[in-house]
């Protein structure tokens, strides 16, 4: 994966910051910021932000760390998303999780050797009636099964 350069880390800090900062409670507003310019929150910005908003860095990374939703490492170009909540645990989900830890070779959170895919858990994606469901980037998938899955795995990866 292509190395983001340091000063372009250090500008868009920056100018979020100066758009971002004073607001009440800007920490979580700038931290979703910078995640959608990088894809997660490069460790040269925690620096920079607990600096400006005069906290410690410490601080800054217990609320990345506390927050799911946030990457501190930059994902796979794809991110599948598996849903771990009761309706699709009931409806084979299981299977589904450790039949893709097997076939991707990484665990929750973990990204693929070649930077292909990022598997999260979710725990709920909204779509019961059609357990067990994923989400591919931002497609919801229902009724998913292993051989879905693989064919699935195949199509995105070749995209």
């Amino acid at each position: 994966m292509k190395k983001i350069p340091t000063a372009s880390i250090e500008e868009t800090t920056g100018r979020i910051l100066d758009e971002l900062a004073d607001l009440p409670g800007g920490l979580l507003p700038i931290l979703h910021r910078l995640q959608e310019e990088f894809a997660y929150i490069p460790a040269e910005a925690v620096a920079i932000i607990a600096h400006r908003l005069q906290l410690s860095r410490a601080e800054v990374h217990g609320v990345i760390s506390f927050y799911h939703f946030f990457r501190t490492t930059p994902p796979g170009r794809r991110t599948l998303y598996v849903c771990r909540a009761e309706a699709c645990q009931a409806m084979g989900g299981k299977r589904i999780e450790e039949h893709l830890r097997a076939t991707l070779d990484v665990d929750w959170h973990g990204t693929t050797a070649d930077q292909s895919f990022t598997l999260e858990p979710v725990y709920c994606l909204g779509n019961c009636a059609c357990a067990p469901s994923v989400m591919l980037d931002e497609q919801v998938i229902g009724r998913v099964s292993t051989a879905r899955i693989d064919a699935l795995i195949k199509l995105a990866g070749s995209e």
